[in-house]
């Protein structure tokens, strides 16, 4: 389908690619990753022809339709529908002859448009349309309405449904999901995984890759390399060949401990044990998959807040919105020192609103809304980048936030963030968007926050950088607040999930991926359709039957909770030998002076880890086993 032959490529007086040889065969999914500036996009250009090569040669066979997302619209006074509809070139051209053979009364022309008409469908093309909008977030009554009433996101959306509606044997996708809620995210990789072409996705969402690729490009170093599998694949091997390297071992000694504090630290609540469940996964994935981001240059960590007092915030039967009519009622919430909660729902649900209310920002509110005295906010909003100084550096940036500060003491402080050298004194004004977030975040950090409210804040972020900061977030000791539609994200630092739906807050009890199995049986739909029923109201328990009740509970949790206890100290006594067996395995020299020590000691780390994962298993029964008992009946 696609060969590149010792192919060169610069932009400007950067060698992106150098003596590429790459062939991607037809109905493979490949997943194109690699940090900022390493060619992504310009591999993209190739392809479509936009740009040539400096050096060899981009063979795609003639007669492929290819489709990707366009930026431009060059009438904003079409519908939402006709705009997706233009997707399908080879439909317009039929739509095109039957209005032509009509026109002219041509019998024999009419019947034969017609045939190519229902050849290629186009009677059920504007249902097929509709259908895409909806899965991208489009209510049935605005598709009609023209381009140019949507915001700059929704057009976003409209560009992606235009090339879906597409009938295409080649499909490249940029970034698809930075612009969908996660609600839109799990309908696009269904659709993908239903794609009969063949699929080019660059993205920085690791869930999203795991769940539609097959293969993986990886750029780095001015080279394309291809791996067979998904994203995690990908990582597992590159994990694997850098834990060959003995210097690797002692690069990741701080972040294991970093992660294994954030572990010991979640385990010691023995509640919630279905989102506890997800999380050991994700630990265990992480730790697997560190060693790929060893070399990654973002290091930084979240400061200890100087007071973190309990509750940050307290609303009781709180209304908010922007006007008379009210997007979220009903709202009775505590948010405390240590709460992670990640909020789920469509864009447009109130998720942003939520967020405004809880940092004092631009809506309107009735009811009590308690912000303690000493709360102290870091917001990352989705608009944070355009408020920045475009003429100034990060340095000064940060100088203004902090005059008394060093400018030493500043520059360490950003180069954690990636920003070295002159870097630092450059405007931010030619920087690029991911560069412009990274700053946000670095002001952010620097600010000792001790609630964090985050809204999408991984847009524009690499893939190493978003690992940093997933590293960071799982040592920060405040309380967090999360939108985003990067599921990895949400996952590895959320403890507690909010549904925001039908102007309601509630909590969803279970993980990411029944959010997703909700979402595909439609129990959203029948909940948007019931949301304002009457609930059944049952008559309370007697003092006699709470007393009885809790007494038996407390009988038959005893053996959970000794259980639960023996998991623990187990659990503790394997972590202590894995970090004793990490020093050691750290030691470069071991490699080459006792080499089968060094096998001996992988060995014996293999067995406690699988020790370890034994005891988590136990931990978790007793856990789950335990929470159902203390539920309410």
């Amino acid at each position: 389908m696609i060969t590149l032959n010792q192919v060169a490529l610069r932009r400007g007086p950067r060698k992106l690619l150098d003596d590429v040889s790459l062939m991607i065969s037809a109905g493979q999914r490949v997943g194109i990753v690699g940090r900022n500036g390493t060619g992504k996009s310009s591999l993209f250009a190739l392809i479509l022809g936009e740009i040539d090569a400096d050096a060899g040669e981009v063979q795609v066979p003639s007669g492929v339709t290819i489709a990707t997302v366009r930026q431009e619209i060059a009438d904003r006074s079409r519908s939402a529908l006709d705009y997706v509809l233009d997707g399908d070139q080879e439909l317009r051209a039929v739509q095109s002859e039957v209005a032509a053979a009509e026109a002219a009364g041509d019998v024999q022309a009419i019947a034969t448009a017609h045939e190519r008409m229902h050849a290629v469908d186009g009677y059920a093309a504007e249902s097929r349309a509709a259908r895409l909008l909806d899965g991208l977030g489009f209510d049935a009554d605005v598709i009609r309405n023209p381009i140019s009433a949507f915001s700059g996101g929704w057009q976003m959306r409209l560009h992606l449904g235009r090339a879906l509606m597409c009938r295409s044997d080649l499909l490249l996708l940029d970034e698809p999901t930075n612009h969908l809620d996660l609600d839109a995210v799990f309908w696009l990789q269904e659709w993908l995984r239903a794609y009969a072409g063949t699929l080019l996705v660059i993205s920085h969402d690791r869930e999203f890759l795991d769940a539609t690729c097959t293969h993986t490009v990886h750029l780095q170093g001015q080279q394309a390399t291809l791996f067979t599998g998904n994203y995690s694949t990908f990582e597992a091997t590159l994990a694997q060949q850098r834990m060959q390297q003995a210097a690797a071992h002692a690069a990741q000694e701080k972040q294991r401990a970093h992660m294994q504090q954030f572990v010991d630290r979640f385990k010691a609540k023995a509640s919630k044990a279905k989102q506890a469940q997800s999380r050991l996964k994700q630990m265990e994935r992480m730790q697997v998959s560190e060693p790929a981001h060893w070399d990654s240059p973002f290091a930084f960590s979240f400061p200890k807040p100087e007071r973190m007092p309990s509750p940050l915030i307290r609303i009781d039967q709180a209304s908010v919105g922007y006007g008379d009519a009210p997007v979220l009622s009903g709202l009775k919430l505590d948010i405390h020192p240590g709460d992670r909660i990640g909020l789920l729902g469509r864009n447009g649900a109130g998720k942003s609103t939520l967020i405004n209310l809880l940092c004092d920002g631009p809506v309107q509110s009735t009811g009590s809304v308690q912000r303690h005295q000493y709360l102290r906010i870091g917001y990352f909003a989705q608009h944070q980048v355009d408020q920045l100084d475009m003429e100034a550096s990060p340095l000064l940036h940060l100088q203004r936030d902090d005059p008394k500060a060093s400018t030493q003491a500043l520059r360490n402080f950003l180069g954690g963030f990636d920003f070295r050298g002159d870097r630092v004194l450059e405007p931010v004004g030619p920087f690029s968007g991911g560069e412009k977030a990274r700053l946000c975040l670095a002001r952010i950090v620097y600010q000792q926050p001790n609630l964090l409210l985050l809204d999408e804040p991984t847009n524009h972020l690499d893939l190493d950088m978003r690992h940093a900061l997933e590293v960071a977030l799982q040592g920060f000791e405040g309380a967090m607040v999360l939108v985003s539609h990067d599921r990895h994200l949400v996952a590895a630092t959320c403890d507690l999930l909010w549904l925001i739906a039908h102007g309601r807050q509630s909590e969803f009890k279970g993980d990411l991926d029944e959010y997703a199995r909700w979402l595909r049986s439609g129990a959203s739909d029948e909940a948007r359709k019931t949301a304002d029923a009457p609930a059944t109201i049952e008559a309370p328990p007697s003092d006699a039957d709470r007393r009885a009740l809790a007494a038996q509970r407390r009988a038959l949790s005893k053996p959970l909770r000794q259980q639960l206890r023996r998991a623990e100290e187990t659990m503790a006594r394997l972590q202590r030998e894995l970090a004793d067996l990490d020093e050691s395995l750290g030691d470069a020299a071991l490699y080459q002076d006792e080499p089968d020590r060094a096998r001996r000691l992988a060995r014996k780390r293999q067995d406690a880890r699988d020790a370890l994962d034994q005891a988590e298993a136990q931990w978790m029964e007793a856990a789950e086993a335990l929470e159902a008992q203390d539920a309410p009946a």
